[in-house]
C-alpha cells in the first residue's frame, strides 16, 4: 500500500477512492521520502498531521527527509514556520546534527539561517561535522559561535572525532581555531590517544606537541605527561 500512495501521491490516492481523506503520519512520511512536496505541502498546512511527529524510526519529517536527499521537501520545511527545526529525534539529533553529519552544507546554511541552535548541551552540530571531515560546515558553524571545545555526554570534544578519523587537516583546522587539545574524556582518552588508535601516527605525535605547548603556554599541568614528553 505504501508502494502505492508513492507511486500516485496522496491526493491522487484520495481522488482514486482508495483511501479516505484524512491523512496519517505515514502518508506524510512515505511522500517526503520520495520528494512529493505536494503532498507533505498539503498535509502539513491542512494540519492534519504534527509535523514534529516522527515515524518508526523515531526521525522527525524533516529529519527523514535530509536522510533520503528530498531536497524540495526539505527546502519547503525549512521554510514553514510550523516545522519545528529543534524538534529531535529518537537519538536526541536535531535537523541541523542530521545535515552537518551528511555533510549537507546548503542545508546547514539554510538552517543557520533559521536560528537553528548550533550550541547545545550534548552531542552537537560541530561533532557531527567533525566526525566526517566535513572541514567546510566545520567553518560554518564555528562562524555562527559554535563551542569548539564542545563535550558530548562523555566528554568527548569535536577535535577528538576528528582524531578518530584520522582526519589531518581538520585536526590543524580546529586546533588553529583555538581548540584545546588537552582534554580527556570519560574513557580516559585525549584527541592525541584516538589519533593513535586510528593509526594516524603523525597525526597524535603532533596532538602530543600541541598539547605540550598548550600546558606551556597557559600554565596548566598535563593530566598525561608522559604522553605529552614523547
Amino acid at each position: 500500500m505504501r508502494k502505492l500512495i508513492g507511486a500516485l501521491g496522496f491526493a491522487a490516492w484520495v481522488v482514486a477512492g482508495q483511501g479516505s481523506a484524512a491523512a496519517t503520519v505515514d502518508d506524510l512520511f512515505t511522500a517526503a521520502s520520495i520528494d512529493n512536496l505536494r503532498d507533505v505541502r498539503r498535509i502539513v498546512q491542512g494540519r492534519v498531521v504534527d509535523p514534529t511527529a516522527t515515524d518508526a524510526r523515531g526521525d522527525t519529517v524533516l529529519i527523514a527527509a535530509i536522510r533520503n536527499d528530498s531536497t524540495q521537501v526539505v527546502d519547503w520545511l525549512i521554510a514553514e514556520k510550523s516545522t519545528g527545526i529543534e524538534a529531535t529525534n529518537a537519538a536526541n539529533e536535531t535537523a541541523l546534527m542530521i545535515a552537518a553529519y551528511r555533510n549537507k552544507k546548503a542545508i546547514v546554511e539554510k538552517l543557520l539561517a533559521r536560528d537553528a541552535e548550533v550550541n547545545r548541551t550534548g552531542w552537537t552540530a560541530l561533532h557531527y561535522a567533525a566526525s566526517v571531515d566535513a572541514r567546510d560546515i566545520v567553518a560554518l558553524l564555528l562562524d555562527h559561535a559554535a563551542y569548539i571545545d564542545a563535550e558530548s555526554p562523555n566528554k568527548t570534544t569535536p577535535l577528538m572525532m576528528a582524531a578518530r578519523g584520522g582526519f589531518e587537516q581538520l585536526a590543524h583546522q580546529l586546533i588553529e581555531a583555538g581548540a584545546d587539545p588537552t582534554p580527556i574524556n570519560e574513557r580516559d582518552l585525549t584527541a592525541a590517544d584516538f589519533a593513535r588508535r586510528a593509526k594516524s601516527v603523525e597525526l597524535a605525535t603532533w596532538l602530543d606537541g600541541q598539547a605540550l605547548a598548550w600546558c606551556e603556554k597557559y600554565g596548566k599541568v598535563s593530566a598525561k605527561p608522559e604522553k605529552a614528553s614523547q
